[in-house]
């Protein structure tokens, strides 16, 4: 056998690698912990469910499952191509929005090449760049937990591929407003790839100030939205890129073939159809929120307001955001404590419907003072 010292097993960008841990499953939490009810609101699901097109959608899919599904996509890509006034050829459809990821950071980067992004975001794409040896450059987000568009920009230098900018951001929920976003795709080059990951468009569209980034038309921009939140698909794993042809062409190249499936199409369709479902889930959040908001000024806790399906709360200490997660879970509400983003004393709150909501007010009310 080889020498496992002379010839190591994986590349060292690998073996340095952090793997992304998702939140803890319903069946987890019942299995340690045993309590009355489960509120999971960690994960930023749609807890109010999905469209009750996608049964039936679903259920003439798999009539056909034998078969290997429509490598392309092609009428999904078309629904979504209408829907946003694009071309198909500026639409791709993958297997969740973190395949896209991926997939840009295998198709576009060259030795040494870097990107630059906030510290405290979405974690993914910090694994699927770390997969691919491509140096990141974490800019500290500000005191009101956003992007820093001018720290970003003066990052820039003569080796950046690509800048990646969720907004609004995950974690946090917060969002560069019009004027801050057009500040700063105005001063990045053009050269530079911009990746706008809308994956919680759908919650913030009706924001006055919102800047859809599709707007913009830029060449340099690549939008990311997904079925996983707004839609509650995320056991399809189905998302989407909008782009210039140039740029869609060269990700079909390094997409997996029949990625997604022929279940998460026809989920996604009809999904997409259902504008009812869709305003519902809207409604529920927006309620959620004001209500959370209203529940924390009460009780004093610090919070970043949000324009996600969730809300940051921020904790004075580490070692209380770990006991009061803790404690939160052994009463059976999962929440996601966010060291893993880079902000060890911030607590990530899902939006989940009434009675989730109601059994995190109660449950709160009985661990705080333990913490």
């Amino acid at each position: 056998m080889t020498d496992s010292k002379s010839s190591p097993l994986v590349p060292k960008n690998i073996e340095d690698l952090n793997r992304y841990v998702a939140g803890k499953t319903i069946a987890e939490v019942q299995d340690a912990y045993q309590p009355a009810m489960i509120a999971k609101l960690a994960s930023n699901e749609n807890r109010l469910g999905f469209s009750s097109h996608v049964q039936p959608a679903i259920e003439k899919a798999l009539q056909v499952i034998q078969d290997y599904p429509d490598p392309l996509a092609t009428k999904l890509r078309v629904a979504i191509a209408k829907k946003n006034g694009v071309d198909v050829d500026n639409v791709i459809v993958t297997a969740g929005s973190e395949s896209l990821i991926s997939m840009l950071c295998r198709t576009f980067f060259l030795n040494k090449q870097n990107v630059v992004t906030a510290d405290a975001t979405f974690v993914g794409f910090f694994v699927q760049a770390g997969v691919r040896g491509v140096h990141v450059k974490k800019i500290p987000v500000t005191s009101e937990y956003k992007y820093d568009a001018k720290a970003i920009v003066n990052a820039i230098d003569d080796q950046t591929k690509m800048v990646y900018i969720a907004n609004p951001n995950n974690p946090t929920g917060t969002y560069l407003d019009k004027k801050e976003y057009e500040w700063l795709i105005n001063n990045i080059p053009e050269h530079v790839l911009i990746i706008a990951d809308e994956a919680y468009y759908e919650f913030a569209k009706d924001v006055a100030d919102y800047p859809q980034a599709l707007e913009y038309r830029r060449d340099n921009i690549i939008v990311l939205r997904t079925f996983s939140k707004a839609y509650g698909l995320a056991g399809f794993r189905v998302g989407y890129a909008i782009a210039r042809k140039e740029i869609i062409d060269n990700l079909l190249k390094t997409k997996l073939t029949f990625e997604p499936t022929a279940l998460g199409q026809a989920a996604a369709l009809a999904a997409y159809a259902d504008e009812d479902f869709l305003n519902r889930s809207i409604e529920v959040v927006k309620k959620g929120k004001e209500r959370l908001y209203a529940f924390f000024d009460e009780h004093n806790v610090q919070y970043a307001p949000s324009i996600s399906n969730s809300v940051l709360m921020i904790l004075p200490t580490e070692e209380k955001a770990i006991n009061f997660t803790q404690l939160m879970l052994e009463k059976g509400v999962i929440l996601r404590r966010v060291n893993a983003f880079g902000l060890p004393k911030c607590v990530r709150i899902t939006i989940g419907v009434e009675k989730e909501m109601d059994h995190f007010e109660n449950s709160f009310k009985e661990v705080i003072n333990r913490i």
